[in-house]
């Protein structure tokens, strides 16, 4: 089947590196390429997983509202700067 697709440019010069490195035709390294991406976003692909970490974080800090917790440091930092001058 004949198309026609614009490629980025950043995209259009992976694939010539790609068809350099293996020695075959834009065409082969194209359809390569979206074959196996095709593949890889198919139903048997796995989705991805994080595995959950400790933030250290004492208990009762409401990590949701982080922006108001910053603003809260920023203040007591302000005040504790303006208490020194005096």
């Amino acid at each position: 089947m004949r198309t026609t697709v614009t490629l980025d440019p950043d995209v259009a010069a992976k694939l010539r590196q790609l068809t350099r490195q293996r020695g075959i035709s834009f065409k082969e390294a194209l359809n390569a390429s979206v074959r196996r991406g095709l593949e890889s976003s198919g139903p048997d692909s796995r989705p991805y997983r994080v595995q959950p970490r400790s933030l250290g974080a004492k208990r009762g800090l409401d990590l949701d509202r982080a922006l108001a917790l910053a603003a809260q440091v920023e203040d007591a930092e302000t005040v504790r700067k303006l208490a020194l001058r005096k």
